[in-house]
């Protein structure tokens, strides 16, 4: 007769295969298989290697630009005639603020951040209305969501000009408003609300996509017992939906954020260049490269812009804690 013993435990732990030391094979400690980092650089790489072409050189040669000039004519000290970028320091810095174009540059900023804090404001209430009309159920919802998501489909430029129709003198616009005709299009304030109303009309179907998103993980148990508590419309929403949505619609102003400050095709197709009630950092970078062949300073103007940019985010997550990256879900896991 055999009698079966049962197995003792291992001394060195069950995982002491898996999650034991580095072997001889060159395992790590968590039964990673040697060769997976190399294998996985070397998947990445054709990703990096395009960023790098199409992100990280045209910063870095715009970065450089922004230092020198165009040094063509008549050398006044040896009478020749000379060609080619001469290096300036930080002059394309400094007459930012000092020199001939210092106001217009001021305005230009102005203008970029007054778009920006108005559409933004205006698109996040007009967004929130629409996600909370799209997240109701009712015959129809289907096409409702189509119909508010096409402008959002529409390209900017594309928008510009319908809108340019839109605000000319015999346009819908002055159709619809009583008196004497508006000159939209013409440098004014106008032509300021014009591009808000644009741009609001274009993107704030964007936020409400992401809202809709946010809306759509909330359990309806919860919305189920507060009215059994007896909370109202008004209190369920600043209560329950809007807290619970909060961390989807701050990542939306972020984007929204951002992408209106580098604001170019719109102004520049709806109410054209050269406007001082329009013009933005990127409109006037375009013009000063383009127009004026001015490379140097068109390039200082994007770095300066690609700073105010960066410095705007940095203090989006860091002020209003907007969790980007989801880091905050890992560090309490």
């Amino acid at each position: 007769m055999v009698t079966l013993v049962p197995a003792g435990p291992d001394p060195a732990g069950p995982d002491s295969t898996a999650s034991g030391p580095t072997g001889p094979g060159g395992g790590s400690a968590r039964g990673r298989r040697p060769g997976t980092g190399r294998l996985a650089a070397l998947l990445v790489s054709p990703t990096l290697l395009v960023l790098g072409l199409v992100v990280l050189y045209p910063i870095i040669s715009a970065v450089r630009l922004a230092f020198y000039q165009r040094n063509d004519g008549i050398d006044p000290e040896t009478g020749l005639l000379v060609q080619g970028d001469r290096f300036v320091g930080i002059d394309n810095f400094t007459d930012m603020f000092t020199g001939e174009n210092a106001d217009r540059f001021l305005n230009a900023l102005t203008n970029t951040t007054t778009f920006t804090v108005v559409a933004v404001s205006i698109e996040v209430v007009v967004g929130v209305l629409m996600a909370l009309v799209m997240h109701r159920a009712f015959r129809g919802r289907a096409l409702v969501r189509a119909a508010i998501l096409v402008p959002w489909a529409v390209p900017t430029a594309i928008a510009g000009l319908l809108w340019r129709w839109v605000f000319q003198a015999d346009g819908v616009a002055n159709d619809l408003l009583p008196g004497a005709p508006v000159l939209w299009t013409t440098d004014g304030v106008q032509a300021w609300f014009a591009v808000v109303i644009a741009d609001t009309w274009k993107t704030a179907p964007f936020i409400g996509l992401l809202v809709l998103a946010g809306l759509q993980v909330i359990s309806a148990e919860i919305y189920e017992a507060a009215r059994l508590d007896g909370a109202g419309p008004w209190r369920t929403f600043f209560s329950i939906t809007l807290p619970l949505v909060k961390p989807t619609l701050l990542v939306a102003v972020l984007f929204r954020t951002l992408d209106t400050l580098r604001m170019f095709d719109l102004p520049y197709t709806l109410i054209g260049p050269g406007k001082e009630a329009t013009d933005t950092v990127t409109v006037l970078a375009f013009e000063e490269a383009v127009k004026f062949g001015k490379y140097g300073p068109a390039s200082a103007y994007a770095v300066v812009l690609f700073v105010y940019v960066a410095l705007v985010a940095f203090a989006f997550v860091r002020l209003l804690g907007a969790d980007v990256f989801g880091t905050k879900g890992r560090r309490s896991r």
